[in-house]
């Protein structure tokens, strides 16, 4: 156990193509459970929780870590399981979501595994709207589900999704009528986040559950007239997606002639230089962290031509 703890931070400078690192953990029963080792700042033994009034219910208490307070979310309960017990047995996951740093309890954490995103395949059909999954892979011929973790984090503490006057004040789109504005996001959460901040700019939206998705839509449209950038606007996609992440996604649009000119923006709750410094590696045009409406507003019009570069 040591060994995986102490490797975390380290680990999380894995650079390659369409691969990730999943850090495997339990929750209440047998099933084991997947985060990306981006996601992880460190993973720590739960230290003595602080009870505060009127927290979530799915909220166990605060911890003081490295002179941080930090919320600890009992993550089999948002996740519609049983309470963990015997807190100074179990662990916290210590987590950057969306700007925000968080905690979640887990009953045990395990290994780190090294997968291709193409090994990482959508939830099954039919797993319902209350499903908190995001995707699934197969290690060891055993199932690992990976959480949706923007869903809960946002049953727990919804996001503002409005985008301020200031941004949409004067706002001329005669000219980009007829373009689209293409989400690429896992997330169900996450989609309509971005679908409701970016109507306000009165552009048609369309949208794709991962890279390989969008990138088969893409590949369509321009078929139609030649260039994809007759139709489509802007690409505003998330990082980690399954079968084809952000990057693979950027680098394939950017080394196609019929859709490299298309502008990508990046879009995601994964934070840091590296980060940055695969956004140039991959020819993306622009890096905007989740969530601010505000700002990926911003972002939109300026790759569409609406305001000054």
């Amino acid at each position: 156990m040591a060994g995986v703890l102490d490797s975390v931070n380290q680990r999380t400078q894995l650079v390659g193509a369409n691969r990730l690192e999943l850090l495997l953990f339990k929750l209440s029963g047998r099933q084991r459970f997947g985060i990306n080792v981006f996601k992880v700042r460190e993973v720590l033994q739960c230290p003595p929780l602080t009870a505060m009034p009127k927290l979530n219910p799915f909220v166990r208490g605060i911890a003081h870590i490295r002179g941080q307070t930090i919320s600890v979310i009992d993550l089999s309960m948002a996740t519609g399981g049983k309470m963990i017990d015997d807190l100074d047995k179990r662990f916290i996951i210590i987590s950057e979501y969306n700007r925000s740093i968080q905690g979640f309890l887990v009953d045990s954490v395990e290994r780190i595994i090294n997968i291709n995103w193409d090994s990482v395949m959508p939830p099954p059909q039919g797993s319902g709207r209350k499903s908190y999954l995001t995707a699934v892979t197969e290690v060891d011929k055993e199932l690992i589900e990976i959480l949706d973790v923007e869903k809960i984090l946002h049953e727990i503490s919804p996001i503002n999704t409005d985008v301020s006057e200031a941004v949409t004040k004067d706002l001329d789109v005669t000219n980009v009528r007829d373009k689209i504005i293409f989400i690429a996001d896992d997330s169900s959460v996450a989609r309509n986040q971005v679908n409701k901040a970016l109507t306000v700019l009165g552009l048609k939206i369309e949208m794709a559950k991962n890279g390989q998705e969008a990138l088969e839509r893409l590949k369509e449209i321009a078929a139609e007239t030649g260039n994809v950038t007759d139709q489509v606007g802007v690409l505003v996609s998330d990082i980690e997606m399954p079968e084809m992440d952000g990057y693979t996604l950027t680098a394939e649009i950017k080394s196609t002639p019929e859709l490299k000119d298309l502008h990508v923006i990046l879009h995601t709750s994964l934070s840091g230089i590296f980060n940055q410094a695969m956004v140039k590696k991959v020819g993306a045009d622009d890096f905007i962290a989740k969530f601010h409406p505000d700002e990926l507003a911003s972002a939109v019009k300026k790759w569409l031509g609406l305001e000054e570069h």
